[in-house]
């Protein structure tokens, strides 16, 4: 539901974002009509644009109250640069229909320090990550064509009042056909420490659902971790890159992480260790599909084996 209107105002180009309890709106948003708002309507929804949730390359999103009782979020698009295709790919991807999420990105809850970060327990973050992981199932598999996101991080996973993930920002995303197993990109599109080998160099193979599968597992790591993946220290003694640090030691006695952790955050933890692993292979083709993702997710722990080593050219350290 958005409305783009005509105007001089700066500030014109006006996306209007409201909520959608069903959240099924990928099935049936062809169903709904547009709402069209007016300049005014805008600013009087956002209370003159007083509460600034955030701010991205594409715009500036802010809080605001629909007839006084539905939060929103609004987004104020930045003006076009190029030939338009970022705004068309997030118009067409998912007609820019977003709900107000109150409690912020799951970005926010595992690197956050402080007073205000928010701890939640190893169960709950489990089931942070199998939702992502059934999100990003569903861009792939569920709808008409395949919707490969191309920027899947925790920055761009919301969070609602009872922590239920909501992928967003579509950005960079690309609509491809289920018979089309890989797609032709001029120029590599994501963040740094979650775009998959193939889509920095035609070398490791072409972008596809599977580099969505390379950008979820280092989330997953990043997850267990509470850091960065590029953070190269751990612990303060050990200069090696995270995640080859969490396949050397994941079965270590001497794993300092696991005795941070209780056993059945552990056991958790470690779960989601190898999914992960499985899922940041550097050939495509040795990463498993969302779906298998989600069933090993859903699996018990017995089931899931070692992945090869990630970092062939390393040794343990």
């Amino acid at each position: 539901m958005y409305n783009q209107q005509r105007s001089t105002n700066p500030l014109s180009k006006i996306t209007f974002l409201f909520v959608n309890p069903d959240a099924n709106f990928l099935q049936d948003y062809r169903a709904l009509k547009p709402s069209r708002f007016s300049y005014s309507d805008i600013t009087r929804i956002t209370h003159q644009f007083r509460d600034k949730l955030g701010e991205g390359c594409y715009g500036v999103v802010y809080k605001g109250k629909l007839n006084n009782e539905i939060d929103v979020a609004v987004k104020v698009l930045n003006n076009s640069k190029g030939n338009g295709e970022e705004f068309v790919n997030e118009v067409s991807t998912l007609a820019l229909v977003y709900e107000f999420l109150p409690n912020d990105s799951l970005e926010k809850i595992i690197f956050h320090a402080g007073s205000k970060k928010i701890t939640l327990d190893w169960e709950k973050l489990k089931d942070i990550a199998l939702g992502i992981a059934r999100g990003i199932e569903y861009l792939h598999e569920g709808c008409d064509q395949q919707i490969l996101h191309f920027d899947i991080k925790p920055q761009n996973v919301l969070l609602d009042h009872n922590f239920n993930p909501k992928i967003c920002d579509f950005g960079l995303a690309k609509l491809c056909s289920k018979e089309q197993s890989a797609v032709t990109m001029t120029a590599a599109r994501g963040t740094m420490g979650y775009i998959a080998p193939e889509v920095l160099s035609r070398t490791f193979g072409r972008g596809s659902c599977k580099s969505d599968v390379y950008s979820f597992g280092m989330l997953l790591l990043e997850m267990v971790g509470g850091r960065k993946n590029e953070d190269r220290i751990v612990n303060n003694t050990s200069p090696v890159y995270f995640p080859q640090w969490i396949y050397n030691h994941i079965n270590a006695e001497d794993n300092s992480m696991w005795e941070q952790i209780d056993e059945e955050g552990s056991i958790i933890a470690r779960k989601l260790s190898i999914v992960g692993l499985w899922c940041i292979q550097w050939y495509p083709t040795d990463r498993p599909s969302m779906k298998v993702v989600v069933q090993m997710l859903e699996g018990d722990n017995g089931d899931l084996t070692m992945p090869s080593n990630p970092f062939p050219a390393t040794t343990n350290s």
